[in-house]
């Protein structure tokens, strides 16, 4: 029995998810504990990072633009992709499951485009790629050719359907190589997405720590897949449509997949865990993009269309599993064409620890990465290409006061290469391609005077190379001041009004002020690393 629901998206407040109906999702700004006398380093959240303008771009809008650039003139490519792939063999090709896509946002396109149209007509325009695997010996034929398509939401949309690693190619670990052009032949740069497993096929034994990339952990993006009888040309994607869930044979989305650890509670007031997720254990779907979620539901092993109710192991890369509906045990996720579905399984007869499902219950799940490059090249559009793309890692500060040094981990670093607070220029020295050094600003930099100190003063770090091009970071650095008390021959200026030896209130309020300046900025800078 097949019953048509109408799923209504639920918000979470887990850490990355807005709660926006449709507007692009946005992390919560690292916000210290108002008591807590800490400066904090911090990245908006990698973890959950991802995306941007248009719906991937979930950056905190901190009010500073960048050398009169605002954030909307940014330019995104976000590459989409499956953690593990199976390797063909003989003359089969296995094609890449879910198919990498790829996605260009961002108003500085429109920008560019302009730019470019304004001598040479709009045939010059018109962004085109290529994409294959990052080896040298890769030929023309191996090579996908991006076809883009506008979407609504004006972002541009193109998947890489054919791609396949074949068994001459002995390697671990590969990267997908992603090559955009503009229709002038201009080339916009080389992206590379993260690394991606080889597998032969999917592991049927119970996983272990020492093949811990192969679980799925709580809290990481998986792509959910549904083929009939093993064809190809069935596959139907688990995905979000304007705040719906569908069943898309072409376009698939990103979930975060997270743990419930409290299963008795009500719909909403439960408490998310970290840690692998088991068959048996209470999950939440929420979309990655939109923040639209599925209702809590129990993660099945599926064997020989049944789900198993008695394993607890882990969920492990390109297993078959379904989705039990918590508040209603015999309802599964179900796909009928394109609609989602609730499929009323029956229990076995005779085997209470098995249910009946369909074909459209059974659910292939497998782990994704999302890999953004955010840049803004300015009205001038550079004509070079925007990379080797440095990418930051990690924070390190060394010192404090007027002294402080902020150390950056990261790749493809260049002497070409400054770093910003917000709107101001840091001094910059290149240590390494994997290290930069450079000078912490005053706070006083960013404020107009000594009461602003008293507030949290929080602001972007940024790339700039020396030709203007602009890349947008995911990390932060926040001023955090010291409400130390007064000396004693000050407590009783707050208070305002005349004192002995002649000194206005107001007068002494400034003096209070400068007070804390001064113990703010000479030793004060206590460190906090959040990732």
């Amino acid at each position: 029995m097949q019953q048509f629901v109408s799923f209504n998206p639920t918000e979470t407040t887990q850490p990355g998810f807005s709660q926006a109906d449709s507007a692009p999702l946005y992390p919560p700004p690292l916000s210290p504990d108002p008591g807590s006398p800490l400066t904090h380093l911090g990245t908006l959240l990698a973890g959950h990072d991802a995306p941007r303008s248009g719906g991937w771009d979930r950056r905190v809008d901190l009010g500073f633009q960048l050398l009169g650039r605002e954030a909307h003139a940014d330019q995104s490519v976000t590459i989409l992709h499956a953690k593990v792939a199976q390797k063909s063999y003989g003359n089969e090709k296995r094609f890449f499951c879910p198919p990498p896509c790829v996605y260009i946002s961002g108003h500085g396109w429109r920008v560019m485009q302009n730019h470019l149209t304004a001598g040479y007509g709009d045939s010059v325009y018109g962004v085109c790629g290529y994409m294959c695997l990052d080896s040298s010996s890769q030929s023309q034929a191996d090579t996908f050719k991006l076809v883009f398509d506008e979407q609504p939401n004006s972002r541009m949309f193109a998947s890489a359907k054919s791609l396949f690693i074949s068994d001459q190619d002995k390697r671990k670990h590969f990267c997908l190589l992603l090559r955009l052009f503009l229709g002038n032949r201009q080339e916009v740069g080389s992206f590379q997405s993260r690394m991606i497993k080889v597998i032969s096929k999917p592991s049927q034994k119970r996983q272990s720590m020492k093949n811990a990339d192969l679980c799925i952990s709580s809290c990481s993006r998986v792509a959910l897949f549904n083929r009939l009888r093993s064809q190809t040309v069935s596959t139907r994607y688990l995905s979000v449509d304007r705040g719906a869930f569908i069943a898309s044979a072409r376009q698939w989305t990103a979930f975060t997949i997270t743990l419930v650890e409290d299963q008795r509670a009500d719909q909403g007031d439960f408490v998310l865990s970290e840690g692998f997720i088991c068959y048996g254990c209470v999950v939440q779907l929420v979309c990655s993009e939109s923040g639209v979620s599925l209702p809590p539901m129990l993660i099945r092993k599926v064997n020989k269309q049944h789900a198993i109710l008695d394993v607890d192991e882990p969920v492990s890369q390109l297993h078959k599993c379904a989705f039990q509906f918590r508040d209603n045990p015999h309802a599964y996720l179900c796909l009928s064409n394109d609609a989602i579905i609730q499929h009323q399984a029956p229990s076995c007869a005779g085997d209470p620890s098995r249910a009946a499902l369909n074909d459209g219950s059974c659910w292939t799940i497998i782990g994704v990465e999302a890999v953004e490059f955010t840049f803004n090249q300015g009205p001038t559009c550079i004509q070079t290409p925007v990379t080797p793309f440095p990418v930051i890692t990690g924070l390190e500060v060394n010192g404090g006061g007027h002294v402080a040094m902020l150390e950056i981990h990261g790749e493809n670093f260049s002497p070409h290469l400054k770093v910003w607070f917000g709107n101001s220029e840091a001094e910059t020295m290149f240590k390494s391609p994997k290290s930069l050094l450079c000078v912490v600003p005053d706070v006083s930099v960013f404020s107009d005077g000594w009461r602003c100190l008293r507030r949290i003063i929080t602001v972007p770090l940024s790339l700039i190379r020396l030709d203007g091009l602009i890349y947008r970071t995911s990390f932060s650095f926040t001023y955090t001041p010291e409400l130390q008390p007064p000396p004693l021959a000050l407590r009783g200026a707050a208070g305002g009004g005349k004192r002995e030896g002649g000194m206005e209130g107001s007068q002494q309020d400034d003096v209070l002020l400068e007070t804390i300046h001064q113990e703010f900025t000479r030793a004060n800078f206590h460190l906090f690393m959040q990732s």
